[in-house]
């Protein structure tokens, strides 16, 4: 075994000890699970974005907004009952913690798309998609973080 390797183990060892095996495992099916959910937002989401451009001749702006808004309702859906299996009885307060997350993102998605297809002439399809997967990890920290938050024991 090489001496990277041998590092390499060595700090996940100290990562697993530090957290908890439990924790760690837990937190690794809540990302698998996220990440799962994020593919039903993202196919929402182009779906919903392809409709806009083509059937109603929307602009890209328009379009991205209004997918944006169903794809994150989907999300928050699947995410608070089963990504995180919320308990939390408010169901308002932690909507409103996850759109605050999610209009963050949005406006960041909007930005990336301006950006790549009025300055880098990128198809918009290829725009939105780069988009979407930029934001991805934003939306995860933030609603594990805060929107989905556990109750620590």
């Amino acid at each position: 075994m090489g001496r990277r390797t041998r590092l390499l183990e060595n700090g996940l060892k100290k990562i697993v000890d530090k957290i908890g095996y439990d924790r760690l495992r837990r937190a690794i099916g809540q990302l698998w699970k996220y990440c799962l959910v994020g593919v039903s937002g993202f196919v929402v989401n182009f779906f919903i974005f392809w409709v806009m451009i083509n059937e109603f001749k929307g602009h890209y702006m328009m379009a991205g907004t209004v997918s944006f808004a169903v794809a994150v309702t989907n999300n928050f859906l699947l995410n608070r009952y089963w990504t995180f299996g919320s308990s939390e009885r408010d169901l308002f307060s932690q909507a409103g913690r996850f759109f605050i997350i999610s209009i963050t993102s949005w406006a960041l998605n909007m930005l990336i798309l301006r950006l790549l297809i009025e300055d880098a002439t990128f198809d918009p399809y290829v725009a939105q998609g780069l988009a979407i997967s930029t934001v991805t990890i934003l939306n995860f920290t933030g609603n594990k973080l805060w929107s989905f938050r556990q109750p620590t024991a």
